[in-house]
């Protein structure tokens, strides 16, 4: 795991993985605002293959609404980005960028609270995931 990221492996398949990061996700309240398939946007501006791979905007609206509360700039780091990407025919990794990490970025007492709280959702949607598997 990297000091910027909470991640886990599932022992599913790719598209099983992803319906599974949707339901862990939305468990915790989160919604999904945005997604960018990269295997399709990378063949059709690059035309390069790549594995199976989304990037899911998640976004749970009061925890947004207290951190840009907080900390207005904070809003060019929103939503949380879930990476769902395929690591063979029944291997899937899923990564989100730790709001922990949003720390280096502001300095801010009343943006702890919130990182802590989407923290500890975001960490109880991967342990539901790890039990899917």
């Amino acid at each position: 795991m990297s000091s910027y990221t909470i991640t886990t492996t599932l022992e599913q398949p790719y598209d099983r993985a992803v319906q599974s990061v949707r339901e862990a996700l939305g468990a915790q309240g989160f919604g999904i605002l945005t997604e960018i398939d990269l295997k399709d946007t990378l063949k059709k501006k690059l035309d390069v293959d790549v594995e199976p791979q989304i990037i899911l905007g998640a976004c749970r609206p009061p925890l947004a609404h207290e951190a840009i509360q907080a900390e207005p700039s904070i809003a060019a780091v929103l939503p949380c980005n879930v990476v769902v990407r395929s690591a063979g025919e029944s291997s899937t990794v899923v990564e989100a960028f730790d709001p922990d990490a949003m720390m280096g970025l502001a300095d801010n007492e009343a943006l702890h609270k919130v990182a802590s709280d989407a923290k500890q959702r975001m960490k109880a949607a991967f342990a539901a995931l790890d039990g899917m598997s």
